[in-house]
């Protein structure tokens, strides 16, 4: 039987601004029940209560994605409070070596790419996979990124080709990595899970330290184009599609 959105409870990390925000919203709309994660809990408590103003009632939690005793809590919380998770959505990433050159890019801005792009998704994913393991049916969608795929940066025709960011490229690599493999490991154990990745695209938010009026000068998409592709994704009960990389273009390269 296939599921419903009214039935689905769904965890946005990052939840709080822009795309995360963009995505709470609107997969609220759709009747879903939707958890807030936010690294500050009253910046997230801010943002729901935005959303309440527009009509739509979320739930909110504390999640430092970069933080694994904050993983740790929040996954306990979700566990006492709601005992399953229909959807998990890790949308929470950052970018701290833009346009710095691999030569001389500091480990120390690598290591940072890292722990919030590829351990801190890892760790939300492994503490929540659990409460999926508890749902009829569940999806796990990572935001990637285009950026993260080497046969777009070698492809002189790709919008990324000229993009420079070695540790957000490497480490969205990296996790593009883990989709696929943790896509074969459910597959392998019968799991009713699908993983999948979805590039958002260049969007016009505060990502990478622009603001959003800077990113759209520089050909950057209206959030909501952003967040199409996760929403589809989201609310499509009947796709079963597993270990894909896809944008609102079709499939896109790993």
């Amino acid at each position: 039987m296939t599921q419903t959105n009214n039935e689905i409870l769904t965890l946005v990390t990052g939840g709080n601004r822009g795309m995360g925000l963009e995505i709470v919203r609107e997969l609220a709309a759709k009747g879903q029940h939707v958890i807030l994660g936010s690294r500050n809990l009253v910046k997230g408590q801010q943002a729901a209560d935005q959303l309440a103003t527009e009509g739509y009632s979320v739930d909110v939690v504390e999640l430092d994605v970069t933080n694994p005793d904050s993983v740790t809590q929040a996954a306990k919380q979700l566990t006492d409070k709601f005992g399953y998770l229909s959807e998990l959505i890790n949308n929470a990433g950052a970018v701290f070596d833009f346009g710095q050159n691999p030569s001389d890019v500091s480990t120390e801005l690598l290591k940072r790419d890292f722990d919030i792009n590829y351990f801190g998704m890892i760790d939300v994913t492994q503490k929540m996979l659990p409460l999926l393991k508890q749902a009829q049916q569940a999806k796990i969608i990572n935001v990637s990124s285009m950026m993260g795929s080497k046969s777009e940066a070698l492809n002189p025709a790709s919008g990324v080709y000229k993009a420079v960011a070695v540790g957000y490229q490497s480490a969205k690599a990296a996790a593009n990595m883990f989709t696929v493999q943790l896509a074969k490991e459910m597959q392998r154990d019968q799991l009713n899970i699908t993983v999948n990745a979805i590039d958002p695209g260049m969007v016009a938010t505060e990502f990478g330290g622009a603001t959003p009026e800077q990113a759209k000068a520089m050909g950057a998409q209206p959030i909501t184009h952003g967040v199409a592709r996760t929403i589809e994704l989201a609310t499509d009960w009947n796709n079963k599609d597993n270990a894909t990389f896809s944008n609102t273009e079709g499939p896109v390269a790993w």
